[in-house]
């Protein structure tokens, strides 16, 4: 399978000169699809475009005739135990998980195919995404298993605050000092004070559901985490940029609403994500002064 496509974001993503890893990985790609190929006994479809940046994914079929997709990825930080969460939820709300396997950089899972498999941001006017996200969230929501592998929120929220001196060094004045130091405050203290902690998908927004014949919608490729889950809205919401931008306090109760979650908590998240975020994104740094505790 010397003939493999590369989709375009991985390819893109390869051509950068930091990516040398990446560049390796992809070499050994054809010989990994065709053992799990093999492995499956799967015949393979054209891998999705422009697909993601880290993984290939393409559709496929198993001998029982099933439609499938193989996800083949690099492993990395963020995306690790996507199958212990897909294994959990089982197919309710999620797309099922039929097989995984992890083997040096790579993990590969096998897993359901939505059909007709349209996005829910390509399909759906946007406010009434809101519903949609936010009941297949409570649906996702639930407390970890005995022995689980989760990392806990904490870890994700101290490693992107450590990081965040670094990026507003290389975007002097985006925000203000004052909001940026209240805003790492609370996202460094915010997991810990959490009253309820579940299974989260902390990537969540409207690109990641999917429309299916099983289900209505089928969320697909979480990233888990264990923790508070006020932090779960707030991907749909920064995804959402123009009704985040225009006014994000109604933006904040309508999401409490729907989620059943205290809007004054979510307020708090927003906003100390508003300011982690605002080095790359320097227009959330208004956000963040509009909603500023």
């Amino acid at each position: 399978m010397t003939d493999l496509r590369i989709p375009k974001y991985l390819a893109e993503l390869a051509r950068r000169p930091k990516e040398a890893a990446l560049r390796e990985w992809i070499a050994a790609l054809p010989a990994v699809v065709a053992q799990l190929t093999e492995r499956w006994d799967l015949q393979l479809g054209e891998p999705y475009e422009p697909g993601g940046q880290c993984s290939w994914v393409a559709p496929a079929r198993d001998a029982q005739g099933h439609d499938l997709v193989l996800k083949v990825g690099l492993s990395h930080a963020e995306a690790a135990h996507e199958s212990d969460a897909l294994r959990l939820w089982h197919g309710e709300g999620a797309v099922k998980l039929h097989a995984a396997v992890e083997f040096g950089q790579t993990s590969a899972l096998l897993l359901e195919r939505c059909i007709p498999g349209t996005r829910l941001d390509r399909s759906v006017p946007e406010p009434d995404q809101d519903a949609i996200v936010a009941g297949l969230l409570r649906r996702l929501w639930r407390p970890p298993p005995d022995g689980h592998r989760f990392r806990p929120l904490q870890v994700m929220c101290d490693e992107w605050a450590a990081e965040f001196d670094g990026k507003l060094a290389n975007a002097p004045g985006t925000i203000d000092a004052g909001l940026a130091r209240e805003g790492m405050t609370l996202f460094r203290t915010l997991p810990r004070t959490a009253t309820a902690s579940v299974v989260l998908c902390t990537d969540l927004h409207a690109g990641n559901i999917l429309r299916a014949t099983r289900e209505p919608w089928l969320v697909i490729d979480p990233k888990p985490y264990v923790g508070d889950p006020h932090y779960d809205a707030l991907q749909h919401m920064f995804n959402c940029t123009v009704r985040l931008r225009a006014d994000p306090m109604s933006f904040v109760h309508r999401m409490a609403d729907l989620l059943a979650l205290d809007a004054e908590r979510l307020r708090l998240w927003l906003f100390a994500r508003c300011v982690q975020e605002s080095p790359e994104h320097a227009s959330l740094a208004a956000v963040a002064a509009r909603i500023a505790p």
